[in-house]
């Protein structure tokens, strides 16, 4: 469990992202066997050609035409589903399949009515809600017309094919909302990010317009000062390097106080990146830290996020727990904070750059750091003083 800038991820997902396209091997299998489990419906036509009861001119042609009807649906729902409607594809394809359905099942026999499902759920997946409100019933009407070419009655089929089509609307709407919200989650991020940097623009300047002001007007004043009164000058030189002094002073205070991070903003991020990765994560909510000094809580922010990064990077893992917990020792209080995950632990053994400066960050805050191995994954034990030194 090892921070490397520089590593590419290597972390495989373990579950397909909605409404996102598909990034590795993994993914890639994982949607063809969640949409190639509802191809069941093909086995009636299947078993028709297979039975032998058509002519071979009928056979190879209702071969090719199944053949061209899977490929156009699964290209239309691999493609299309959840996205942008664009019409060329997506009505160029849904063009094939309402073609191919009926006219395979008026020539073939009844068998191929379960073509009809497939086209209805190819029209909720895919077209907008309104226009889908229209096609899936017209899937429906035309799949009775030509069930009556064979004497087919009406049966639970004419009912499960509008209620799957409906369906895939509904699903259709949940991944195109859903990659809406990624997105808008993204602009938040982007935006507070944006302010805080002008907060933190606006708040040097406030810092700094004064000193530097004050110096300005004192080094005029030395400068003039200089060749008939060199004392009175000296003592101008002497403000000036006081007024910098504090003005580094507040300075690092400044950024210091940007760059500390608070333990419970890290542990609201730690569920969130967890969870956007597909680990799924058990964090604490919000902590008490009544009494623990700032510097045991900005340790603890620091070992949480770079124990988050790797589980998010580079570890692998389906499950991640996250535990914090006062304890008392012979020492006093302690501060203990947990990271287990069932991951791999990265790679190789020996500690990165990361864990590392972690190591000794924390042995600055009085605190200790362990990092390992356990039989099903990693953990990261991060301790620290609860109390300040002497109470």
């Amino acid at each position: 469990m090892t921070e490397d800038q520089q590593a590419p991820e290597r972390r495989p997902e373990h579950q397909v992202r909605i409404g996102q396209g598909l990034r590795n091997r993994r993914e890639l299998v994982v949607k063809t066997l969640w949409i190639g489990i509802w191809l069941v419906f093909l086995s009636s036509p299947v078993k028709d050609l297979a039975s032998g009861r058509h002519t071979t001119v009928a056979t190879v042609a209702g071969a090719l035409g199944l053949a061209a009807f899977v490929t156009a649906y699964l290209t239309l729902v691999f493609r299309n589903i959840g996205r942008r409607f664009t019409p060329r594809v997506v009505l160029s394809l849904l063009a094939v399949l309402a073609v191919l359905a009926p006219l395979l099942t008026y020539g073939l026999g009844d068998a191929w009515l379960g073509l009809f499902i497939y086209l209805s759920v190819a029209c909720g997946a895919t077209l907008p809600v309104r226009a889908a409100f229209w096609a899936i019933p017209a899937a429906t009407v035309t799949m009775y017309l030509v069930g009556l070419r064979w004497d087919v009655k009406p049966d639970e089929s004419l009912l499960l094919v509008p209620l799957i089509g409906f369906a895939m609307v509904g699903v259709g709407q949940l991944i195109r909302t859903t990659v809406e919200l990624q997105k808008a989650r993204a602009t938040v991020a982007h935006l507070a990010a944006n302010e805080e940097r002008l907060r933190l623009a606006r708040d040097l300047h406030d810092l700094l317009g004064h000193s530097l002001s004050l110096i300005t007007l004192k080094s005029e004043l030395a400068g003039r000062m200089l060749p008939d009164h060199p004392d009175k000058a000296a003592r101008q030189v002497a403000d000036i390097e006081q007024v910098s002094r504090q003005a580094l002073v507040d300075v690092r205070e400044a950024v210091t106080g940007y760059r500390r991070p608070r333990l419970a903003a890290e542990l609201a991020g730690a569920q969130v990146a967890l969870t956007a990765a597909g680990v799924a994560a058990e964090v604490p909510a919000e902590p008490d830290l009544t009494g623990v000094p700032e510097q045991s809580e900005s340790a603890l922010a620091w070992a949480l996020r770079e124990a988050i990064t790797n589980v998010v990077r580079h570890s692998g893992a389906e499950k991640c727990l996250v535990q914090l917990a006062r304890r008392q020792t012979l020492d006093g209080a302690i501060l203990e904070l947990s990271v287990e995950d069932d991951g791999s632990g990265g790679a190789g053994g020996i500690p990165g750059n990361g864990l590392t400066g972690l190591m000794e960050r924390l042995e600055k805050a009085g605190g200790t750091l362990e990092a390992a191995r356990i039989k099903r994954g990693f953990r990261l034990v991060a301790r620290v003083p609860a109390a300040p030194a002497g109470t």
